[in-house]
Parts: structure tokens; sequence; C-alpha cells
């Protein structure tokens, strides 16, 4: 009896070593993720292939990190284009970069400090230059596409990047509100969500970049949309081809009596477990958006969901676009028969994106914001 009591001293012994070691090494990490580096000063610009200016950040933080500077102009590579930009527009995962935040997102871009410093995604321009072996662009095409460094005058994009020929009905602008929140809306429903003709959609968030997107490819594709936004956007989403529109200030609609086979949820304001009630047995619940936080806010819904998905039909599928070539023609071409026409909100200079993004963390777009470039 004595050898077993010593026994399991030392195995209690063990794990609480181990649980410390855990706990420190938590806690270091957490240390790591969440400290800012100071903002390191502007390297002086060499000049030897001219400077271009663009939107510029070396810490994390709150917009007054970013700066508009000179840096040095890039030429394409034998497979790259030099795309002229002419208009941009914000993404919140432009502010997401910007802050560093969820923290854990540092892990790949930069611990302490942003390793790379140029911010934006979306842009419309026109080729300036091609590579020598590009075959399928030339100078003076107008195309647009999701490239890192679109707060700028100039990207650098490769052939086979997510770009395309810009629409020849649509304007620089409306091209540039299309990439990731066009894309985000195409293939939560066609990929994710397989929505066909007849089908009942719910998109939650209707009247914000990706939701305004949804709602028109949703009816493009046949289905009977229900948009839930706030009073005073309820005419712009039936304007987009809404059925049916839900004020989330007076209605809840995961406690209605109606039900939906594709719910896709840009907010994140329901748990997966109050979506399931709004979903028809072996409905899909397509989680594009969530609430923001520097640490487990934005994973609270999915691990919910992982927990949840072993017990029930209905399927809970956590979605990140992939930006592509393919599908940035297919915006295309919906943009040109006049299936989809991007929602604008404001428009801002180059200069003023600090401020674009304040308003875009506000929560209050009602569609895309736009930065003229030119």
């Amino acid at each position: 009896q004595p050898r077993q009591d010593g026994t399991m001293k030392l195995r209690y012994k063990v794990l609480n070593t181990v649980l410390v070691i855990v706990g420190v090494a938590v806690i270091a990490l957490a240390a790591v993720l969440s400290h800012d580096s100071a903002c390191e000063p502007a390297p002086a610009a060499t000049g030897k292939t001219g400077t271009v200016q663009a939107i510029v950040y070396r810490c994390y933080g709150s917009p007054d990190v970013l700066a508009l500077e000179d840096v040095e102009k890039t030429t394409p590579g034998p497979n790259e284009v030099l795309v002229k930009v002419h208009a941009a527009s914000v993404n919140p995962l432009d502010w997401h970069y910007m802050r560093g935040s969820p923290y854990v997102m540092r892990l790949s871009s930069g611990i302490g400090a942003p390793s790379v410093n140029r911010l934006g995604a979306d842009f419309a321009g026109s080729i300036e230059a091609v590579g020598e072996a590009v075959t399928q662009f030339k100078p003076g095409d107008q195309v647009f596409g999701g490239r890192t460094g679109a707060f700028g005058e100039y990207v650098v994009v490769r052939e086979k990047g997510a770009m395309a020929l810009k629409p020849s009905g649509a304007s620089f602008a409306q091209a540039a509100a299309v990439p990731i929140a066009g894309l985000s809306a195409l293939q939560a429903l066609r990929d994710e969500g397989k929505v066909a003709p007849g089908m009942k959609v719910l998109i939650n968030g209707a009247s914000g970049g990706v939701g305004t997107f949804a709602v028109q490819i949703a009816k493009a594709m046949g289905a009977e949309v229900t948009g839930v936004c706030s009073e005073r956007n309820t005419e712009l989403v039936r304007s987009l081809g809404a059925d049916h529109t839900i004020d989330y200030r007076k209605a809840d609609y995961t406690r209605g009596d109606k039900q939906y086979d594709v719910i896709i949820d840009n907010v994140g304001n329901h748990s997966p477990a109050d979506n399931r009630r709004a979903l028809v047995p072996g409905g899909k619940l397509v989680m594009v958006g969530g609430p923001s936080s520097d640490w487990v806010g934005p994973f609270k819904n999915p691990l919910q969901a992982l927990l949840l998905s072993p017990f029930v039909d209905e399927e809970f599928i956590l979605f990140l676009a992939e930006l592509n070539q393919s599908d940035m023609t297919v915006m295309a071409e919906m943009m040109q028969s006049g299936q989809v026409t991007p929602v604008i909100d404001q428009h801002y200079s180059l200069a003023d994106v600090p401020e674009a993004i304040r308003y875009s963390e506000s929560g209050r777009a009602r569609g895309k914001i736009i930065i003229d470039v030119d």
C-alpha cells in the first residue's frame, strides 16, 4: 500500500508539473502575441526605379498608424504585370491586419509588428507594363482583382493571380468593390451552400459589403431570399432583389416560425445552436463573418459548431474566400449581364484611408467603401 501511494503521489507531481509548464507556455505565448512594437521610422527611398505613393504601416494599432508615404515603384517580373490603380476598396480584413487582431493572426502577419507594411487588397486599374513572359494581358487593359498593397498608386500582380478584365459597363470604383466581398458571397452560396433554384436562403447582414453581393447572387441563382438588416436599410436590400426583409432590432430570425435551406451569416451575432432552429433539417449555416475580439471572441461560434456538428444533421461551415482568377471572371460576367451591381456607400481619397477604415470599423457602411486613388 505505501508503494502504491508513493506511485500516485509521483503521478500527481508529474501532472502538476506538466500543467504548470503548459500554463507558463500559454501565458508566455499570449504575452508575445499581444506585444506591440514601436513604430519604426520610414527608410529613405532610393528612387532608383522612381517613387509612388502608398499607404504604409510599420506597427499595429488604430488608423493613426497609417501613413501616406513615397515608396519604391516596383517593376514587374517575367510573369507579372504592373497595374496603375484607379480605385480600391476597404474590407474588414484591412483593419484586422492593421490592428493585428485577433492576436493569433500575428503568427502569420508578424509578431510585434507587421511583416508586410502595405495595406489594401481590392483594386481596379489599367495595366501599364507587362513582363516578357506574359501573354494573357497587355498594356492598356483595364483590370480588377485582389493584391496586397492596393492602397497605393501601383500594384504588381501575377498573370495567373486573382485578376480579370474589368467589365466594360462597370466603373473602376464598381470593379474595385468586388474582389473580396463579391467572391466571398459567390463561393459561400455556390460552393458551400450549394444553393439551387427554389431554395430558401437567409442573408444575415444583408446591407454590408458581402451581404449586398449575396442578396443579388442568391437571387440570380433562383433562390427565395430573406435579408436581415436594420430598418433604414430595408429599402436598399429589397431593391437588390430580396423577397423578404427582417429588421433585426424588432425580430430575431432564429426564434421565428420560418426555416431556411441555407443561412449566410456575415455578422455572427447568433450561435450555431440558435441558427440551427432557423434551418430546415439538413440545412447549412455558412459562417462568413463574426464578432471582433483580440482573443477568443472570433472563435466562439466556430468552436461551438465543431462540438455540435457530430450530433446534428445540419451543417455548420466556417468559410474563408479564395481569391482566384476564374471566380473574378465569373463576377465580371455577372456584372456585365446586370445580375450584380456593386453597392457603394462612400468615397475617400488615398490620403484619407485612415478615415475610411474608421468608418468601416464603425459597422455602419451600406455596401462598399471606395478609395479613389487617381
